[in-house]
């Protein structure tokens, strides 16, 4: 049986504090709309009963579950051939004490759980509070705007878009309009640089059509959504989503000419550009040495807009399991890591900064950010480690407001409900990722005992039917009702 020991994590006292911190901001989301709330809202599904704030009651002081104790309550349900393959590991929260495993170093495609790992490299490198800029400048050619994209997908060109606090297209055009005052636009180019490399992943052939995703590109509208009320996972894509932003940002500006892809040029008061950081490159107007503010020049800022911050971000994508929002999300990854912003290059940007956290790899393999790619291989003690590691940094800790509650929220609304009597108990007591491909289930997260004790846990169901993710479910909910003390 493994003791946690890495970096004194979870040290007696401090451990337990940052649990109920933690814990207390967890149990507080429950009680307000999420993400995954307000996607549903529109299409008025039946309201589920408001869950028990069980969260706030998880402390490092309620009795830790024996690892007998949890061994007999779900090894039953682990080892059901009807699963399939599968692989699990059980971790005490608060010590980081193994209380089940089975083969839990075997790697695994893991689907969508592979977010866990884009939501904690991105705020590990970028920060909470990080937020990304969409330019307009002048252009080279007199009346050319040049719209530049700095990966933010959550864009939106008017009020009706689909992501909350997102940056506006037409509050850019205002600011343009603004600031060239008389000057007639004659023209839209689309900047959309920033990201490098195929817009599709290393996914089976069916995806890119699929509607669950779609070209990742740095400059695009509501995810690539053709129409943003298409708020469902699956929705019609632009295949240009970048010329489709330009577009859209021409006619708000009345420019009545074809959109067409191109560079900015540098800032009017500074050389060639430096190399991207996940913003475009800022283009003052009035700095000592820069030509009169007044004076509008090739490389002169027109205006800009921000998106909501990396946390609000994360939480979205994991709340929806956003396949759009992950693969920008992870691009991010990369270029705080000076690595291409290409789906290569982010993969290996995470794994980096996984081992800068700590968290043992062993043999997996990340190819995407989105859990899209059957390349990605992953194992429940990567999962599960990385929630005990995310649990005691602060930078981190917050993207477990975005994890869909049993029941409740997100992507486990419907779950844990009728027809799933046997899953009921987990209601309102699991918060987990989910992952599903076909023939792959999984699902990685916390689960508050009945005793009250906080656990992470990871589940991996491969070479298994869909049901499989019901059989998932009620090792969770198990776990949820077992004091196993």
């Amino acid at each position: 049986m493994r003791q946690w020991s890495r970096r004194g994590l979870w040290l007696a006292g401090t451990g337990a504090a940052a649990l109920l911190a933690v814990a207390v901001m967890m149990a507080l989301t429950l009680v307000r709309p999420g993400p995954g709330d307000e996607a549903a809202v529109r299409f008025e599904p039946p309201a589920p009963p408001p869950p028990p704030e069980v969260l706030a009651a998880a402390t490092g002081d309620a009795p830790m579950p024996s690892a007998d104790g949890v061994h007999d309550a779900i090894d039953d349900l682990v080892r059901d051939s009807a699963l399939g393959e599968v692989s699990a590991l059980v971790l005490d929260a608060v010590t980081g004490t193994e209380l089940y495993a089975h083969e839990p170093d075997r790697t695994a495609v893991p689907a969508s759980t592979i977010k866990l790992v884009t939501a904690a490299t991105v705020l590990a490198t970028r920060g909470p509070a990080h937020q990304l800029a969409t330019v307009a400048v002048a252009g080279q050619e007199p009346g050319e705007v040049v719209l530049v994209g700095g990966g933010d997908p959550t864009l939106a060109v008017d009020e009706g878009g689909i992501y909350p606090q997102a940056a506006r297209l037409d509050d850019l055009a205002a600011q343009v309009r603004t600031r060239l005052g008389d000057i007639e636009i004659t023209s839209v180019t689309v900047d959309s640089d920033l990201f490098t490399g195929g817009v599709h992943g290393p996914w089976d052939t069916h995806i890119p059509a699929s509607g669950f995703v779609g070209p990742v590109t740095a400059l695009m509208t509501d995810g690539g959504r053709v129409e943003p009320d298409e708020v469902r996972a699956a929705a019609a894509r632009w295949p240009e989503p970048d010329l489709a932003a330009g577009e859209a940002f021409a006619q708000l500006l009345e420019v009545d000419a074809e959109v067409e892809r191109g560079q900015a040029p540098p800032p009017a008061d500074a050389g060639p550009p430096a190399t991207p950081t996940g913003s475009p490159t800022a283009h003052p107007t009035a700095t000592a040495g820069s030509p009169d503010p007044d004076e509008v020049v090739a490389g002169t800022e027109l205006g800009r807009v921000m998106s909501p911050p990396l946390l609000r971000m994360v939480e979205i994508m994991l709340a929806d399991s956003d396949n759009v929002l992950a693969e920008a999300l992870a691009r991010q990854v990369a270029l705080a890591r000076g690595e291409p912003a290409s789906y290569a290059g982010a993969a290996a940007a995470m794994t980096g900064v996984l081992e800068e956290l700590g968290v043992p790899l062993g043999d997996s393999v990340l190819a995407d950010g989105s859990g899209l790619s059957r390349g990605n291989r992953l194992s429940p003690t990567l999962l599960a480690d990385l929630l005990v590691v995310v649990l005691d940094e602060p930078q981190l800790a917050g993207m477990l407001a975005g994890l869909p509650v049993a029941g409740w929220s997100g992507t486990l609304a419907e779950r844990y409900r009728s027809p799933q009597p046997d899953t009921g108990p987990g209601a309102g007591m699991v918060r987990a990722k989910t992952g599903n491909l076909a023939g792959v289930s999984t699902l990685a997260g916390l689960v508050v005992t009945a005793d009250g004790r906080l656990l992470t846990f990871a589940l991996m169901a491969n070479d298994s039917p869909f049901e499989a993710r019901d059989g998932l479910d009620r090792i969770a909910a198990t776990l949820a009702t077992c004091g196993c003390t």
